[in-house]
C-alpha cells in the first residue's frame, strides 16, 4: 500500500472513531437527562464519560486535519440505534439505574471493539497509535466503572 492509500486509511478508521465517541456522547447524555431522582447520582458519571468522547473527538479530529483532511461529523447506525434504545427504556418506564447501566455497558462493549479493531492497523503512525492507546486506556476504565456501578445496581 502507498503512502497516500495508508493515510486515507488512516483518515477513514479516525472517522469512525469519530462517529462511535459521537454515539457515545450523546448515549451517555440522554442518559444523563433521563435518569429519574432516585438514580440521580449517576448523572454526574454519566456527563463525565460524555464529555471524556467530546475529548476524544476533538484529538481524532486533530490527527486528521495534521493529515490534511476534514474530519466527519456524524453517527453510526449502530450508535443510532443504541441511542434509540435508551428512549425506549425511558418511555416504558425503564429508568431505573440498573436497566440503563446494563445499556450504557453495551455500548462500552461496542466502543471497546472499535478501539481493539483499529488498533490491529499496523501502519497507524505513532501519533495516532499513542492517542488510540490513551483513549482506550480511559475508555476500558470507564467500562469498568459502568460494569462495577451495574453489579452493585442489581
Amino acid at each position: 500500500m502507498d503512502e497516500m492509500e495508508n493515510q486515507k486509511q488512516i483518515v477513514e478508521i479516525l472517522n469512525d472513531l469519530i462517529e462511535i465517541n459521537n454515539d457515545r456522547a450523546e448515549g451517555f447524555e440522554r442518559a444523563a437527562n433521563d435518569i429519574n431522582d432516585e438514580n440521580i447520582d449517576l448523572k454526574a458519571i454519566f456527563e463525565k464519560f460524555g464529555s471524556q468522547s467530546r475529548s476524544n473527538i476533538t484529538q481524532l479530529a486533530s490527527l486528521i486535519g495534521s493529515r490534511g483532511e476534514m474530519a466527519e461529523d456524524g453517527n453510526t447506525i449502530l450508535g443510532t440505534i443504541h441511542r434509540a434504545w435508551i428512549d425506549i427504556k425511558a418511555t416504558f418506564g425503564g429508568s431505573d439505574g440498573h436497566s440503563i447501566l446494563s445499556e450504557c455497558e453495551r455500548g462500552e462493549d461496542a466502543i471497546k471493539k472499535a478501539y481493539q479493531e483499529a488498533l490491529q492497523e499496523n501502519d497507524l503512525g505513532e501519533d495516532v497509535r499513542e492517542t488510540l492507546l490513551s483513549q482506550q486506556k480511559d475508555i476500558q476504565a470507564s467500562h469498568d466503572a459502568i460494569k462495577a456501578l451495574r453489579d452493585v445496581s442489581k
